[in-house]
């Protein structure tokens, strides 16, 4: 009996021993886990460091660019003025010739026929007139003597008044078809440089058959088109810049010539700009893209860097101020024309914003973030 009660207090003692050890390390552990709980709050996540720009609004042209067609001041369009066939050509595309210098001929016969009969005509007319002169001179002396009546001096003298009119119409006559007769071979009506010739030996041509350009290089005129909406703020001297398909600046001039009239078809206003082309850069009937300049306003501009593009829509993000401490947000932009590395902001941002312009990344909307130099 006594040796059972022994091991019985022996296996009771060692109960209430592991009860306290455990209680003890249960309240350790809870201590540690209130402790924990109690800091994540107070710290939160750590500022992500980003670099910041503060937007600033900068002078931005307001313009618009319009498809234009270059034309030049001293380019002759060859067109015949006879109808014919051609019988030969005298130069090749490229060439270049001085003014007066023979292009091509047109088959002349028939009007060199036209000629020669014309001026034997008027040959005709001169015996004629020759005859009427000395009749008109034997009847003066007649009529001096008593011979013949005052009536048949007048007759011979309108006889011979009558062949005078007839030999200077035949004498315009002559003129005129040898004009006529300078048609049929083409000249150069200036120094410059022959441009396609679409026509070949053998064609047959009318008044309206293009035959060839003569180009002479130089200055240009941009014919630009500009919808009558908007025709009521075009100005004379108004800048117009003549910029590649990358945006890059070709030359700059200024509105010369406003049409007064709004072209039925298009509805459009047609201005015209002279460009200087001293490098030759550009060439005649060029399609070119022409900027007209309306005026300038102030905008602010965003670094490209600090831009980004989802689904179409552009976006930014910004620093403010929330409870002392820079949070990122981020807001719709709506740009317009780029100035050098920038986006000119026409909306959603405004001069004086913080905009992130580097580790956009690794933002959300609402982080935290810490200014870097």
């Amino acid at each position: 009996m006594g040796s059972w009660i022994d091991h019985r207090g022996l296996f009771a003692g060692h109960g209430r021993g592991v009860c306290l050890w455990t209680a003890l390390l249960l309240c350790g552990v809870g201590a540690a886990c209130s402790k924990s709980s109690a800091k994540d709050p107070q710290e939160g996540p750590p500022p992500i460091p980003v670099r910041i720009e503060v937007a600033h609004a900068v002078p931005v042209s307001d313009s618009t660019e319009y498809v234009a067609t270059l034309k030049s001041r001293d380019s002759a369009l060859i067109m015949p003025q006879v109808e014919g066939q051609i019988t030969a050509i005298f130069v090749h595309s490229g060439d270049h010739v001085s003014q007066g210098t023979r292009l091509m001929e047109i088959d002349p016969t028939k009007q060199e026929a036209t000629v020669n009969s014309q001026e034997h005509n008027r040959a005709a007319q001169e015996a004629n007139l020759k005859w009427a002169q000395q009749q008109y001179e034997r009847t003066s002396a007649l009529a001096a003597a008593g011979v013949v009546s005052k009536q048949d001096l007048d007759q011979s003298k309108a006889a011979l008044d009558n062949a005078q009119a007839q030999l200077r119409a035949l004498d315009a006559q002559v003129q005129e078809q040898k004009v006529q007769l300078h048609y049929y071979r083409v000249a150069a009506p200036t120094a410059g440089i022959v441009g396609d010739i679409p026509v070949r030996v053998g064609d047959r041509v009318t008044n309206t058959t293009v035959l060839t350009t003569v180009d002479k290089p130089g200055s240009l005129e941009a014919y630009v088109y500009i919808p009558v909406e908007r025709s009521s703020q075009l100005r004379m001297n108004m800048p117009v810049d003549i910029v590649n398909g990358e945006g890059n600046m070709l030359a700059n001039s200024r509105i010369s010539f406003i049409s007064p009239q709004v072209d039925n078809t298009t509805q459009t206003v047609l201005i015209k700009a002279h460009i200087a082309n001293n490098e030759d850069k550009l060439r005649n009937l060029q399609l070119v893209r022409a900027r007209v300049i309306w005026g300038t306003h102030q905008a602010p501009v965003v670094p490209i860097l600090a831009v980004s593009r989802l689904g179409g829509l552009y976006f930014v993000f910004v620093a403010e101020d929330q409870n002392g401490k820079l949070v990122a947000h981020q807001k719709p932009l709506r740009v317009g024309e780029m100035a050098g590395n920038d986006y000119v902001a026409l909306d959603g941002i405004k001069p004086g914003d913080k905009v992130i312009v580097s580790g956009t990344q690794y933002l959300v909307d609402g982080a935290p973030v810490a200014p870097q130099e």
